[in-house]
């Protein structure tokens, strides 16, 4: 497996390949390899010639009380990881080589899907992301490119700037991967106590909960969304949203909706730690 650090040598290093491409942050659990698996199966396919990862923790999406300087930096464990998956290529630059100026030019997604949900309740989320996607995906140049649905809004905000913007890319969602009681696996578990990770699961439970007492009485959404949410913070949760919105594009449904075209998303903080997980329905 070859470590770049520079966009001279990773570009060196995939000159006249296809790459299927998993972006990261780092600090990687079983779920990022799964899509580093699913990358090494694209290339073993013939769909890729190299499976490709990068390794950069993007201050453009954090707020400024956000965790940017104490997020877990382990590199050389994911390394490990990725190398023992079948990466071929790692992508990690240093800031100065992803911004060597202030980034002026950025990508700014539609107000009606980038402010909504997360975007609400983390301004300027979207457009961090957005910009250093769009960044990675000019340096590496993939065919394929890999994002877990764990981020649902952001695995849409991808898809439709790819669409939108023409790259030839195909985006694929990989399935949320979860612990054994069901908890999607997250960076940011490492962050709760152990009594905090037993009641972790009460996130993707409020979700479920909140999926069946829709299909019995969908006319009063917003009754049940409010009475899930008001359980979970009795739970001792802080809550930034618990809903129930359209795949297709994130709104609140309505009448015509069958419940086979909707997702159940949810953020809320418990202690220090803020989770986010979805249930598509």
């Amino acid at each position: 497996m070859r470590i770049c650090k520079t966009i001279d040598e990773l570009r060196g290093a995939l000159h006249g390949k296809t790459s299927a491409f998993v972006p990261t942050m780092g600090n990687l659990h079983s779920g990022h390899i799964a899509l580093m698996n699913l990358a090494v199966q694209q290339k073993q396919t013939g769909k890729a010639d190299a499976a490709v990862a990068s390794i950069f923790v993007n201050r453009l999406q954090f707020l400024p009380h956000e965790d940017f300087d104490s997020y877990p930096r382990t590199f050389d464990n994911d390394c490990a990881q990725l190398q023992a998956a079948g990466c071929d290529v790692v992508f990690a630059p240093l800031e100065r080589d992803m911004y060597p100026e202030p980034q002026g030019y950025k990508v700014h997604p539609p107000v009606g899907l980038a402010d909504i949900l997360e975007g609400h309740f983390r301004p300027g989320f979207f457009v961090g992301v957005s910009t250093v996607v769009a960044k990675l995906f000019n340096i590496v140049q993939p065919s394929i490119a890999i994002f877990g649905k764990k981020d649902y809004q952001q695995l849409m905000v991808i898809r439709n700037m790819v669409r939108q913007m023409a790259m030839p890319i195909e985006i694929i969602g990989h399935e949320t991967e979860r612990a054994a009681d069901g908890l999607a696996l997250s960076s940011r578990n490492g962050y709760l106590s152990e009594t905090e990770r037993s009641q972790a699961i009460q996130l993707s439970a409020a979700l479920k909960s909140l999926i069946t007492q829709y299909k019995t009485a969908p006319s009063n959404l917003a009754a049940i969304e409010a009475n899930a949410l008001a359980q979970l913070n009795a739970q001792g949760w802080q809550t930034d949203y618990l809903t129930l919105r359209r795949r297709s594009d994130l709104q609140a449904p309505s009448a015509g909706d069958n419940s086979g075209s909707l997702v159940a998303l949810g953020a809320a903080k418990l202690g220090k730690t803020r989770l986010i997980d979805n249930v598509e329905c």
